[in-house]
């Protein structure tokens, strides 16, 4: 079986619409999971506790897809230009 991992992190964002963080030195890495149930209730969690903090968004990175990034039918493969 495939190993699925995935990465939860967020923080304060300079715009509603952005995704650049204020301080990237405090991002929040809520951590590191098995698969993607398990992040999106990681994140879900994290996203219900900041709703009222309109500049602080999570989101969920998926790993596995730039650790395959070597595969050339990987979605992530280098383009040679």
């Amino acid at each position: 079986m495939t190993q699925r991992l995935h990465l939860v992190f967020g923080g304060e964002l300079t715009a509603p619409g952005s995704t650049e963080f204020v301080d990237p030195s405090a991002v929040h890495i809520v951590g590191l999971f098995p698969d993607y149930a398990s992040a999106h209730r990681a994140w879900r969690a994290e996203a219900q506790r900041t709703v009222d903090q309109a500049l602080t968004r999570y989101f969920i990175a998926h790993l596995h897809r730039l650790m395959e990034e070597g595969d050339e039918h990987s979605p992530t493969h280098p383009v040679e230009g």
